[in-house]
């Protein structure tokens, strides 16, 4: 069975929001897009659906998070090497987002954040699989 994974996400301009991924080099799915939401291509069967808020609420009965006080989830993708994460994490930073901590490196695992601009915290990580340890 094939998984497809879609994370939805409440953005207050469905434009900006766009355009600071676009500058981070994601593409957008022009079948899923109206004014309303666009659906953003992480990968084959990952895709982040960034829908306006108030068509958010639709889909549910709960209160936005407040992504100034409060976090819901971090979003975690992985990254080809050291400098793939730093080149994502300073395409964010000059898009506008901000880098909310200083990042972290375990020797196998090297990890960043930033913030988009709705607040949504994303991590960047390599993970030097040659470096662990195997269980043999």
């Amino acid at each position: 069975m094939t998984t497809k994974i879609f994370v939805n996400l409440p953005v207050k301009d469905l434009n900006r929001a766009v355009e600071f991924f676009t500058k981070l080099g994601f593409k957008f799915n022009p079948q899923f897009t109206d004014k309303n939401a666009t659906c953003m291509i992480i990968s084959e069967d990952i895709f982040v659906m960034l829908l306006v808020e108030e068509f958010f609420k639709t889909f549910t009965k709960k209160e936005i998070c407040n992504t100034s006080k409060n976090i819901e989830a971090i979003i975690a993708l992985s990254a080809e090497s050291r400098e793939n994460v730093d080149e994502m994490i300073n395409k964010a930073i000059e898009a506008g987002g901000i880098e909310p901590r200083k990042p972290q490196d375990h020797g196998w695992m090297y990890d960043r954040a930033f913030e988009d601009i709705d607040g949504h915290l994303w991590e960047i990580t390599y993970m030097n699989k040659s470096s662990l340890k195997s269980n043999d």
